[in-house]
């Protein structure tokens, strides 16, 4: 029996932006970033970098149903990174140092980005726009022979576009995970 369209169930509205070529110049630029990572180009990568940024990874808590809103950790709260520009250049300065304990030698990491939204743009003070794009992401990470980890989750940013660039203001990552069995978190989402 073929379902006609009269009968199929209504399909939930996208509240996203309907910009064709905005959703293409967040996605070149996410898996742009992804890419300069993958190949450990991070001073590249901190070239796309807001010099405002908010890059916040908030812990992930087993709630009941009813807590939904405290599955991730507060903005006051703990977190698993919560850092701006000059954390992460030092984490970058220490990955290039060769000592680096956690990533010596350098680790193999695979970035998978995915479900691209553009969920609003905004006048920012400066002449541009903020755009704000949720994603999912997989990240593959192999150290040694036998060390595997694998990052799953979503994130959201606000993406500054001055002059048709694009600079990462925030960033926002939720893993799906609360229990991380990785060693360190060296890596970057």
């Amino acid at each position: 029996m073929n379902a006609t369209v009269e009968n199929a169930p209504p399909v939930a509205q996208d509240d996203s932006v309907d910009d064709m070529l905005l959703w293409w110049e967040a996605h070149r630029f996410l898996h742009f970033e992804a890419d300069l990572l993958d190949h450990r180009e991070f001073d590249k990568w901190l070239g796309l970098l807001d010099e405002d940024i908010t890059y916040r990874m908030p812990l992930t808590r087993n709630v009941r149903r009813d807590a939904m809103a405290q599955e991730y950790s507060g903005k006051q709260d703990a977190a698993w990174f919560d850092e701006g520009i000059d954390t992460l250049r030092q984490r970058v300065a220490q990955i290039k140092t060769g000592i680096h304990w956690a990533e010596e030698p350098a680790s193999r990491v695979s970035h998978l980005v995915t479900n691209i939204r553009v969920l609003d743009v905004t006048p920012d003070d400066g002449g541009g726009d903020l755009v704000r794009v949720r994603s999912r992401f997989l990240i593959y990470q192999n150290r040694l022979q036998s060390e595997v980890n694998l990052f799953v989750g979503k994130r959201e940013d606000v993406l500054r576009r001055r002059d048709g660039r694009f600079t990462i203001l925030s960033r926002e990552i939720h893993l799906d995970q609360n229990v991380l069995l990785s060693k360190a978190l060296t890596i970057f989402f």
